[in-house]
């Protein structure tokens, strides 16, 4: 069977719960979905919104605060929220990426610090940070070691690739800016092992791919994908699709009807299933990226119809401003108030504006075809 255009968003809406809300609980939610961007507190949020049925926040904090879900710096060096259980393996499999991605920089360069002088460091930052530590003490921590400038450059790498896991602090989204730090439990995956691990689950969360869109979500190089695949053997097979090269995908998953229908859904800013793949036009039109994706690599919340994005939304007061790209019938309108109305009633109890420092994007003008105001 080859894979067809079609084909391929549905199973990708299958995997990710949104051809159905799922009645999964929020942490096994996330362990079936890899891992949910988190830059933004609120956005993890609003992806479980979108995915779980009767979706609570209040679970997603339970979850937070007894480490079922750990929030750290992960997948393309961004943070994530990740099932507790799956952090080792997750930064094992990117720690020299996170490495590279500071030792590498020309600012760490200039700091006159070497390599040695920080991996020196992680033994005395486990320990004090066995108990939850501000920016401002672990930099003071590391500067009696070194001297405040340096001790400040040392930070700016190991808050990186450190194994640290970021702690809720309350507030509306259970994390807020400047974070606090806690030590994360030893982990002894292999890397290799660790690889594998993420590549299957890759697959399983967003699968048919290219090994083309497992180095985009993972920033894991061509031959390690390459490496990883082969290492998991029959548990992976190989299909043909629309694109240049063979797809990969766990034996026997589910790949529904490409005319299996899709309801609307609101999707956060930097939704996963957005940044999932190389080829993004499974579920972004060409002509619609520049409008989500932009330049300094904000992803825009999004509009999803019929499995495709077409526009972008923004909580306004009383509901949900609605930006569509193109035009749409009264029917999709309906399902697109409904959601609006059941997201802003998350919104209104713990923050009716999330987004509010991104709104210069609106204020630079959104192409649309229509722009509708739904009540929530």
């Amino acid at each position: 069977m080859r894979l067809t255009e079609r084909g391929l968003n549905r199973a990708t809406l299958h995997r990710q719960h949104l051809l159905a809300r799922s009645a999964r609980l929020v942490g096994d939610a996330v362990h079936d979905l890899v891992a949910v961007q988190a830059q933004h507190p609120a956005s993890p949020y609003v992806a479980l919104w979108s995915r779980v049925a009767d979706f609570d926040p209040d679970a997603l904090d339970a979850a937070f605060a007894d480490g079922t879900l750990v929030r750290a710096t992960l997948l393309r060096v961004t943070l994530h929220v990740v099932h507790g259980e799956d952090w080792a393996a997750w930064h094992r499999a990117m720690e020299a990426i996170l490495r590279a991605s500071r030792y590498g920089d020309r600012r760490f360069a200039d700091s006159g610090l070497t390599v040695a002088d920080v991996d020196g460091l992680l033994p005395a930052l486990a320990e004090f940070a066995q108990q939850p530590r501000h920016r401002a003490a672990i930099e003071e921590m590391l500067g009696e070691r070194l001297d405040a400038t340096r001790g400040r450059a040392a930070w700016w790498a190991l808050r990186t690739f450190a194994p640290l896991h970021h702690v809720p602090a309350g507030g509306p989204w259970a994390y807020r800016s400047p974070s606090t730090f806690r030590a994360a439990p030893p982990g002894g995956v292999p890397v290799d092992e660790a690889r594998q691990r993420l590549v299957l689950r890759y697959l399983g969360a967003f699968g048919p791919a290219t090994t083309g869109d497992i180095t985009r979500f993972t920033s894991l190089r061509r031959p390690e994908v390459l490496a990883a695949i082969d290492g998991l053997g029959v548990a992976v097979e190989k299909l043909d699709g629309p694109a240049a090269g063979p797809y990969f995908d766990v034996v026997d998953a589910p790949r529904p009807d490409g005319d299996t229908p899709a309801p609307p859904r609101l999707l956060p800013m930097w939704d996963n299933v957005l940044l999932a793949y190389a080829d993004r036009t499974r579920l972004v039109p060409a002509a619609y990226r520049p409008l989500i994706y932009r330049r300094n690599g904000d992803v825009l919340p999004s509009l999803l119809v019929d499995g495709r994005v077409v526009g972008v939304w923004r909580p306004h007061p009383g509901g949900i401003e609605a930006h569509a790209f193109e035009s749409l019938d009264p029917g999709t309108w309906r399902a697109l108030a409904a959601e609006a109305g059941a997201l802003s009633a998350v919104l209104a109890a713990r923050d009716p504006q999330p987004y509010n420092r991104y709104a210069h994007w609106w204020a630079k003008g959104i192409p649309a075809e229509e722009v509708r105001r739904l009540p929530g």
